[in-house]
């Protein structure tokens, strides 16, 4: 049993040196702050559909509101999201999580009124 787990180190160890994988936090300035800068973005993208939820629900007009473009938003928003989780990619899922949800309440705003 021990030889097979060391192969399987043996193996991943391989793996991890042909993938040729950058090093984090990169060594490129202009990397870095790419780096922290998606943060900011992570927040600011749902934030920016809001006022259109808003809108819909307090005002109970969605007039000039296209109910089948935001439910292909929330489909294509799932789609992201299940890309995020599979990557493991957390700047990816946190967003899409977030969009799905107000994108599906102003699709359904927009159905409704």
């Amino acid at each position: 049993m021990p030889s097979q787990t060391i192969g399987l180190r043996h193996y991943s160890l391989r793996k991890r040196i042909h993938q040729k994988n950058e090093a984090y936090p990169s060594p490129d300035k202009f990397k870095r702050f790419y780096d922290k800068f998606i943060y900011a973005i992570v927040i600011l993208a749902p934030i920016v559909n809001i006022p259109q939820l808003l809108k819909i629900w307090i005002e109970k007009d969605a007039s000039g509101v296209s109910a089948i473009s935001w439910l292909f938003f929330s489909v294509m928003s799932v789609t992201w999201f299940v890309y995020g989780i599979l990557h493991k990619d957390r700047h990816i899922w946190m967003m899409y999580s977030a969009l799905i949800v107000i994108q599906a309440f102003i699709a359904i705003g927009a159905i409704l009124y």
